[in-house]
């Protein structure tokens, strides 16, 4: 019966992906709009959904892997605006999709559609896991075919001369045509001349694709054979891949999973194209693979971890407008985060609902946060669920909140069995295993035991909106909440523009001071003059709706601000207690206090919310000091080793600033470096910050805890100083930038498609203690996306490894300036030594291959008997350039006068007036010295803004005035006699010489 059951189950998922692939008519319900008719279907690769017509035609897609669920009938906030009637909720679903988790909303014409949709999505999804990732980078067949499919525009299946030169400008290659001419016609072996088909394409496409990086690195293990022994690759691992127990089995079962020639299977042989599968698979990554799973010590101290932490986790989007959804909560917890918010505000009918206060972002019941939480916060690992707890409701709502969470969490909650041994100590994320602790305010021990309710302190509340950014929704004289959210929602588009616009790698795109200025300048009075205008000249009452959003916090002690009659709405959302007349002050003459019920008081345990005063430590365990990032900063800045002593007892949250009210994130890397175990930031928002955090918390199995250096666990010193830890080894990276692979153009490039073939450089950016953030980059290689060739060496010293993340980047150079490809960020301590391949985030077979060696010094320099020609030669490159060049003279076979720059391919000429161009503030240079970055805040970056370019660049990092590009020594480890003797397919004769050039010999 099973096995009729599982033939059932195959033949109805075959039939909806027949369906699906054959295209369904749909209505794809928006917003605002009755609906477009469109046909939805599948892709023949299954990968993706795609609709036409369209504008955005092949951006017309939402591709299998991004989504996140799909729900039955009309559960969306789009249908859920539709009147009941509208629609039949058996022929309705909903795609949620993204990083922000948008819904497409489809209506079918029948239910039966309907139901085959779901059910083949659902299968799609079921296929799909975080695991998957790496395994697709083994896929290339289906890439180059996929490829070929894309490239064959009329569907022939033959590909002609032209369109595969349409291709390989599409893939970035640059190639004369000649050359693309030769290798079309040694593929091209069938009958149809004149046009390739997907076998002969595969072909073209492995000699197009020939590394001739990975081709010298076997020819040098193999003496000079075109493939490696069991005995040779086995050297190969241990020399250079630093592998111990490598055993004759081992390499028999590479041999047997990477070759792809039979004969070379039976000889036990691994060829070129093996070695290639072989260096491009996961095994060969940068990370280190054991880093995939906890591995680090988990039965110390909570306080003894960093904690992956989620500001205002509900939110979708922008903190003012964005839908509050419960789904995000799944998401975070999904992605590793131990830490989540819960903003509680009392609902209607006594239902509690969890939203931003004073704001137009929906609200959602807070019983299904707390069912979604609990589906979902042990999935991934079993490690503890912190739930921060804003508490804004009333009494008789807190009671209601203390109900659902103990219905819904039971035994979680229970931290009765949990014994430390020292009450001084809090308990370990191993004991806590599968507990869920609640993140609250706590009655005072003054209290007796049997008072149902009391005051407590409100000053800590770590998600308190200031006044001066509060919306009050007061429409009853002049303007309607649409007009508000629209004139809002306009501001915030504008301002996102702007942002992208500006370099994407600067973190601070969205900086508190840029929002004051944008905020205070525009909203009260634009909002007004729109308002008065649309009322025909009738006064409204812009200031008193907008609640003077955006004056700066100071501005808000100036003068008490009366309760109006308008504000109604405002005051039952407020707790008893809370002083609406007063201006909100952390530093204010009166404590401002909430009534706190003794049930949802008594949930808190370990994580008890105290007020964020002067650093002390009175000795008591279990408090969570609450600090604002600019507080933080403050106490950073003059109080740094206190700080780091009061985090080895006691838990700190860091959240962002209220005027973050885009959901940018704040720079984390000064709080981790003090210690802070609770650096909240918004999931919700990508780019640089979240790019940071997920590297650090990929260490340790991305398990949401991440053990400290022992030093910041006992003991002090001070993160600030030039030599914080004096007796302790330093670490020295060598990094050599070898080559790239398939790397794309920038996907904002304002040419698009139509640009020219991009010029990639590589800079590679240390971050962590202050005395060790620095950046260094490599030269430009022109027209060459596919397959550039830099062969540089960059050296870093590093004086807390635990702490630093190494960060690399590929940019294309422009003359007005450059643009951002793609980026991988990891761990230092996650490095794994030998030739790697760094994957760029996203891209699917873009990457770059590099070398790495880590010696450890306690001095300036590394002793040159670790690695003599190594050093040697870096040090001449960066100090005797003159020489350096005559002795490259020596190893090429055919040098040519004038060139400095080496590279893969043709380099055309260009015009004196292309190369002044070509000389701006983002072109690096050689020779120059490594750029040093400290943590800036807002001020500063505004400070900075007034130097030259090309003396400072956006993140106030000084930078040395470029230079005319020198070249620097290769440093693959290939004999001379390789160049003389190596056997390469035939080429252009200045091709030939520039590729002689790019690999030079080592001394």
């Amino acid at each position: 019966p099973k096995d009729s059951e599982f033939i059932l189950l195959c033949l109805t998922v075959e039939r909806c992906m027949s369906v699906m692939q054959s295209g369904t008519q749909m209505v794809k319900l928006k917003s605002g709009s009755k609906g477009l008719v469109r046909l939805f279907y599948l892709d023949e690769h299954r990968t993706c959904i795609r609709w036409r017509p369209s504008r955005k035609s092949e951006k017309a897609k939402i591709v299998i892997d991004s989504i996140y669920k799909v729900s039955e009938g009309r559960q969306s906030e789009i249908f859920q605006r539709h009147a009941e009637g509208s629609f039949e909720p058996s022929c309705c679903f909903t795609i949620y999709h993204g990083s922000h988790l948008e819904s497409l909303d489809l209506i079918t014409s029948n239910p039966e559609e309907a139901r085959t949709w779901v059910t083949g999505l659902k299968y799609l999804l079921a296929g799909i896991s975080d695991e998957d990732s790496l395994a697709k980078r083994q896929r290339t067949h289906d890439w180059v075919k996929q490829t070929f499919q894309e490239a064959d525009k009329n569907g022939d299946g033959l590909l002609n001369i032209e369109e595969i030169q349409q291709l390989l400008h599409k893939l970035n290659v640059s190639l004369p045509r000649r050359k693309v001419r030769q290798m079309f016609q040694e593929a091209d072996t069938d009958e149809n001349q004149g046009t390739l088909n997907f076998e002969e394409f595969s072909v073209f496409y492995k000699m197009m694709s020939l590394r001739r990086d990975l081709y010298l690195l076997l020819l040098s293990y193999s003496d000079k054979k075109d493939h490696l022994t069991v005995e040779e690759l086995a050297q190969f691992l241990r020399v250079e891949q630093k592998m111990n127990n490598v055993t004759p089995e081992y390499c028999l079962d590479i041999i047997q999973k990477f070759e792809v020639s039979e004969e070379n299977k039976k000889q036990n042989v691994l060829g070129i194209e093996g070695f290639t599968s072989f260096m491009r698979s996961p095994a060969c990554e940068v990370s280190n693979p054991l880093h995939g799973q906890v591995h680090q010590d988990m039965q110390q101290p909570l306080c003894h971890y960093f904690i992956a932490s989620s500001h205002n986790t509900y939110l979708s989007g922008d903190q003012l407008l964005s839908q509050s959804r419960a789904e995000m909560y799944a998401r975070v917890l999904q992605a590793g985060c131990r830490c989540v918010e819960v903003d509680c505000w009392d609902g209607p009918d006594g239902e509690p609902v969890v939203h931003h206060g004073y704001t137009l972002t929906s609200k959602i019941l807070f019983r299904d946060v707390a069912e979604t939480i609990n589906k979902y916060a042990f999935i991934k690992n079993e490690f503890p669920v912190i739930l921060s707890i804003e508490n804004h409701c009333s009494i008789q709502q807190q009671k209601k909140i203390a109900q659902y969470l103990k219905e819904i969490f039971g035994d979680k909650l229970d931290l009765s069995s949990v014994n430390t041994g020292d009450p001084r100590e809090l308990p370990s994320p191993q004991d806590l295993k599968g507990k869920i602790l609640v993140k609250g305010k706590k009655l005072p021990y003054s209290l007796g035991a049997d008072a149902e309710e009391g005051e407590v302190s409100e000053e800590d509340s770590a998600d308190e909106i200031e006044d001066d950014c509060k919306l009050k929704p007061c429409f009853s004289n002049g303007a309607t909440q649409h007009q508000v959210e629209s004139f809002i929602r306009t501001k915030l588009e504008s301002l996102l523009k702007e942002s992208q616009i500006r370099d994407k790698e600067d973190p601070d795109s969205f900086t508190v001071r840029a929002l004051l200025k944008a905020t205070h300048q525009s909203f009260s009075v634009n909002l007004r003059q729109n308002l008065d205008t649309k009322e025909g000249g009738k006064k409204s009452h812009g200031r008193s709706l907008m609640g003077n959003f955006g004056k700066h916090k100071k501005a808000a002690k100036a003068a008490a601000k009366a309760p109006s009659a308008s504000d109604d709405e405002e005051s039952q959302q407020h707790p008893p207690g809370k002083e609406l007349g007063q201006p909100h002050s952390r530093l204010g003459r009166r404590r401002k206090t909430v009534k706190l019920c003794r049930a949802l008081s008594d949930l808190v345990v370990y994580t008890n919310s105290v007020a964020a005063q002067d650093i002390v430590d009175d000795g008591s365990t279990g408090n969570v000091l609450s600090f604002s990032e600019t507080r933080a900063h403050q106490a950073v800045q003059q109080k740094a080793e206190q700080f780091m002593l009061y985090n080895q007892r006691q838990l700190t949250r860091v959240y962002p600033s209220a005027y973050r009210i885009d959901s940018s994130n704040f720079n984390p890397v000064p709080y981790w470096n003090v210690g802070c175990q609770l650096v909240a930031l918004n999931y919700q928002s990508e780019g640089r910050v979240m790019q940071l955090n997920e590297a650090k918390f990929r260490v340790n199995g991305n398990c949401g805890y991440v053990l400290k250096p022992q030093q910041m666990c006992k003991g002090t010193f001070n993160p600030y100083s030039a030599d914080p830890l004096p007796a302790c080894p330093k670490k020295q990276l060598i990094l050599k930038i070898i080559s790239g692979q398939q790397l794309p153009k920038p996907p904002d490039s304002m040419l698009g498609d139509r640009g020219e073939i991009i010029d990639p450089f590589v800079e590679v950016e240390i971050i962590g203690l202050p005395v060790d953030c620095c950046k260094d980059q490599t030269r430009v290689v022109d027209d060459n996306g596919f397959n550039p060739v830099w062969e540089e060496t960059l050296t870093f010293t590093i004086h807390m490894p635990e702490m630093a993340l190494v960060r690399f980047l590929v940019w294309d150079h422009d003359p007005i300036g450059r643009d951002f490809v793609g980026q991988r960020t990891v761990a230092f301590s996650s490095l794994v030594p030998g030739y790697r391949h760094v994957y760029l985030e996203g891209l699917t077979e873009a990457s770059i291959f590099v070398h790495i060696m880590i010696n450890e010094t306690y001095g300036k320099w590394s002793p040159l008997i670790l690695n003599p020609s190594y050093t040697i030669m870096h040090f001449l490159g960066a100090t005797k350039s003159k020489q350096l060049m005559g002795l490259r003279g020596l190893f090429s076979r055919a040098p040519k006068a004038g060139t400095a720059e080496p590279s893969g391919h043709h380099v055309r000429k260009r015009s004196i007036g292309e190369r002044i161009l070509r000389r701006t503030a983002s072109a690096p240079a050689k020779g120059r010295k490594k750029s040093k970055m400290g943590f800036l805040e807002a001020a500063d970056i505004r400070d900075s803004a007034s130097e030259p370019t090309d003396l400072k660049d956006k993140e106030g990092v000084v930078r040395r005035p470029n230079r005319t590009l020198q070249a620097r020594p290769a440093s693959m480890p290939v004999d001379r006699f390789l160049m003389v003797e190596l056997p390469c397919p035939a080429e252009d004769t200045a091709q030939e010489a520039k590729e002689e050039e790019s690999t030079s010999v080592q001394m």
